[in-house]
């Protein structure tokens, strides 16, 4: 089993049926690609279980009517070829099977039973090659009953290419659905792997294996692919490690909004944060009522004092300052809404979090008009609704940030426990690195700190974004439970190793 080495790039559904095609147009036979599927598939699960003496017990593999049941014929003769015991059952008549599937039914020697949820028990390790990415529709019937008794079953439940009842596009269920513990796909990834719910019921990230079954690279300049899974092969090319000859001036300089009581710390974070990805410098303008207190907290970011918007706006005017982060702890009101207004028409890279973002509830035109491709807004599930009322992200939180992000002209960081990247121009990234344990207050704050840091040293937008979700999630991990956000600041520097 080799696993593919497409490390970044998702494919949907009706993208992989494309690449199936294109493999198919240019020489590669479709029993072929099932043969190398189903082989795959059987090595993982050996992989898992060990030996046939280690193993015990049977492993069930459930057939459905199209290519995934194919796939399952091939897994169960390999299977059983290495010695284990394999039994399969079939959710339609097996003379019902067409195309290549039927020809994989009949090279597998073994018996074939119907659905019996009588004879589940003595299954050790169960397959699901049900249904796959095919099936839109909410299963029902004699089949929700079953996934619904495997699902109970003390078993190690495995899915091929995806959980039966899974959406590969949004990564909900479309009804009763296949919980795996372990998920061996195709050449790609799918969404539906990464985004929650989808990753917990394909078995985990770690345990989520795209596989290589003979379909080249070269289909993507044709299918074109616009989303890709978050991790340093998408953006570490553009990541601005500093050369010998780099000094402070030469690695931007962020100016980061002072906030108010009593969310002081707020901006501090997200200043302090800036610096540690490595911002030259960082500069934090603190209202007057509240400058002796920040001045004494921040040690290594210049603290300076304003008494209106347009003393900001003047200390905005140092044109060496190239990136302005504005909402941790800012306060939500016409104050601040006004503010981001006059920023924006300002040639100034910009992030805006928290405050800001409530601020400009109905006013995110400003952006659309003034036509700017550097502004990243950073809003959580809460925040995304009242920003963008019109899309249902419950429906496909990619396709409602895709498209808030092409309604606003703004990049998107829709935060959750599968974090969204989308560009105005379609691009899009998954990020499914973060550990339970990031939800506490003001690690939001830090987020938008990292992400201005990195535009601030000239990394573009989409990639400053996509690499700040994915430090912010492996700084959480390596601080691990009972972090408050503090810790990620302090341990990003394990991180940028």
């Amino acid at each position: 089993m080799q696993t593919s080495g497409n490390t970044h790039i998702l494919l949907t559904p009706e993208e992989s049926r494309q690449a199936d095609a294109w493999a198919l147009k240019n020489g590669t036979n479709g029993l072929t690609l099932m043969e190398a599927a189903g082989k795959a598939v059987a090595e993982v699960i050996v992989d898992y279980i060990g030996t046939p003496l280690e193993a015990g017990g049977e492993i069930l593999i459930l057939c459905g009517p199209g290519n995934n049941g194919g796939d399952g014929f091939v897994a169960a003769r390999y299977l059983e070829e290495w010695g284990y015991p394999v039994r399969v059952m079939m959710s339609v008549e097996t003379r019902e099977l067409k195309g290549d599937a039927a020809i994989m039914a009949r090279r597998w020697q073994g018996g074939v039973g119907p659905i019996d949820l009588a004879r589940l028990n003595g299954a050790t390790v169960i397959v699901d090659a049900l249904f796959g990415t095919g099936l839109t529709r909410a299963i029902e019937g004699d089949i929700a009953d079953l996934i619904e008794a495997v699902n109970e079953l003390d078993a190690f439940r495995v899915a091929v290419d995806i959980p039966s009842g899974l959406d590969g596009d949004s990564g909900l269920p479309t009804g009763p659905c296949f919980q795996a513990d372990m998920t061996v796909t195709f050449f790609t990834r799918k969404p539906g792997h990464l985004v929650a719910p989808g990753r917990f019921l394909c078995g985990g990230v770690e345990h989520i294996h795209a596989v290589d079954i003979g379909i080249s690279s070269r289909c993507f300049e044709e299918i074109k692919p616009t989303l890709f899974e978050n991790t340093p092969s998408l953006w570490g090319g553009h990541y601005p490690f500093p050369g010998p000859e780099t000094h402070k001036y030469r690695r931007g300089h962020l100016l980061v909004l002072g906030g108010k009581e009593p969310t002081l710390g707020a901006c501090r974070l997200a200043a302090t944060a800036g610096l540690r990805v490595g911002a030259g410098l960082v500069t934090l303008a603190a209202p007057s009522e509240t400058y002796s207190i920040q001045a004494t907290a921040l040690t290594d970011v210049m603290v300076r004092r304003f008494d209106s918007a347009f003393g900001f706006l003047g200390i905005m005017a140092d044109t060496r300052i190239n990136t302005i982060l504005l909402g941790p702890g800012a306060g939500v009101g016409e104050k601040t809404a006004e503010l981001v207004h006059d920023v924006a028409r300002r040639d100034k890279a910009m992030v805006l979090d928290a405050d800001a973002l409530t601020s400009l509830v109905g006013r995110l035109d400003i952006f659309a008009q003034e036509g700017t491709d550097d502004v990243v807004l950073t809003p959580h599930e809460g925040e995304f609704a009242r920003l963008f009322p019109g899309l249902s992200k419950e429906a496909n939180k990619i396709s409602a940030a895709r498209s808030a992000a092409v309604s606003s002209k703004c990049l998107i960081v829709l935060k959750g426990v599968s974090t969204i990247v989308a560009a105005p121009d379609g691009r899009v990234s998954i990020a499914a690195n973060a550990p339970a344990w990031l939800s506490v207050a003001g690690t939001g704050d830090v987020l938008s700190g990292v992400i201005a840091g990195l535009m601030a040293q000239g990394m573009p937008p989409f990639e400053a974004a996509s690499a700040g979700v994915w430090l912010h999630g492996e700084a959480a991990m390596k601080a691990g439970r009972g972090l408050i956000a503090s810790d990620l600041v302090r341990t990003l520097p394990q991180v940028l190793l």
